[in-house]
């Protein structure tokens, strides 16, 4: 149990992270000599595009801190889907592989396959509830 809060605790932690780009606008020529593309052009442009995604959802909860949330949750919500399948796997792995020879492991196995499942839902219907939650009772 501990495992699966430290897990959802870094994925919780990865997804804030990953919202803050730091870039300036300007843009650098690119390096023709190599083909390297122009790093500090693809960031401004990552910056830009995730700026106008949280603009979109705060036009649309008609708050800051509504958007900011629903951004938050949708991030979520896309990073939960990698994490939680290898969870799965792992899970599955030691449930029906390495669980042959010694109970206790296909045990673990078997509640950490529940946890991820359960971990996988929440991150899937959270986004859901909070629309409906926040759109369907504020109009």
């Amino acid at each position: 149990m501990k495992k699966i809060l430290l897990g959802l605790l870094i994925v919780v932690v990865i997804t804030l992270g990953v919202s803050t780009v730091f870039a300036a606008n300007e843009v650098e020529p690119a390096n023709t000599n190599n083909g390297e593309k122009n790093i500090v052009g693809e960031v401004a442009k990552m910056k830009e595009k995730a700026q106008n995604e949280l603009n979109d959802y705060t036009e649309r909860y008609g708050s800051e801190s509504y958007g900011l949330t629903a951004y938050i949750l949708k991030k979520i919500q896309v990073y939960s889907i990698p994490f939680c399948f290898l969870g799965v796997a792992l899970s599955a792995i030691y449930q029906y592989v390495l669980g042959i020879r010694r109970l206790d492991t296909r045990d673990k196995g078997f509640y950490s396959l529940v946890g991820f499942v359960t971990i996988f839902i929440i991150c899937q219907v959270l986004p859901l509830v909070f629309a409906i939650v926040i759109k369907g009772w504020r109009d």
